[in-house]
């Protein structure tokens, strides 16, 4: 899976992971042990079910979006005291995932589904992202279904995908790196494209 720890943020009076994550599962009344990765180290933050979004599926959507915004709305409204430093702008829904598939039974995807973090689906969240990390296959398919005019003319009314694609920009970008031997974290690719004054949303 593509995702980085990026919550909960480390603060100097951070309460461990496992308070922040056991606190938000004891307010539903959660399981929480069995959550955990326990080949990973403790504190690290991949011991913890923890998603960048992404993709997930379930049996029933309509039940699933109903006890995210359940959650969500608890989360944001009456924050666990283990969250009290802690930002849920703009982490609120990866703070929500991992607890609502854990409600439903749910959990870490097995390694069979692999490929739709890889080779069958391409996860970018951001354009700059795209242009910055994805294959040459991946740039070429999206720049190829984004050319006809009738999806042009609707693209071209979203600032990112006007700026990326259609101004040539997303290659630009895309020269600034080096995909063999990228920055280790996201951050540092995103100050890298902001200082070049090349960053869209």
């Amino acid at each position: 899976m593509k995702r980085e720890g990026t919550w909960p943020e480390e603060e100097l009076y951070l309460p461990s992971y496992s308070a922040i994550w056991k606190s938000l599962y004891d307010k539903f009344g959660l399981e929480f042990e069995s959550t955990r990765e326990l080949s990973q180290p403790d504190e690290y933050w991949e011991r913890y079910m923890y998603f960048n979004a992404g993709w997930f599926y379930g049996a029933d959507p309509k039940a699933f979006g109903e006890r995210f915004l359940e959650y969500a709305l608890a989360v944001r409204n009456d924050r666990p005291d283990a969250l009290v430093i802690q930002s849920l702008d703009p982490w609120l829904d990866q703070v929500v995932l991992p607890l609502v598939i854990h409600s439903f039974g749910g959990g870490r995807p097995a390694p069979a589904l692999d490929g739709l973090d890889g080779d069958v689906t391409c996860h970018y969240r951001l354009l700059p992202l795209l242009y910055v990390r994805e294959s040459d296959h991946a740039v070429e398919v999206m720049e190829d279904v984004a050319a006809p005019n009738k999806i042009k003319k609707w693209l071209k009314q979203y600032d990112a995908f006007k700026r990326m694609i259609y101004q040539g920009r997303g290659q630009k970008v895309r020269a600034m790196f080096d995909r063999s031997d990228l920055p280790p974290r996201e951050k540092q690719i995103r100050n890298r494209v902001k200082s070049a004054d090349f960053w869209v949303h």
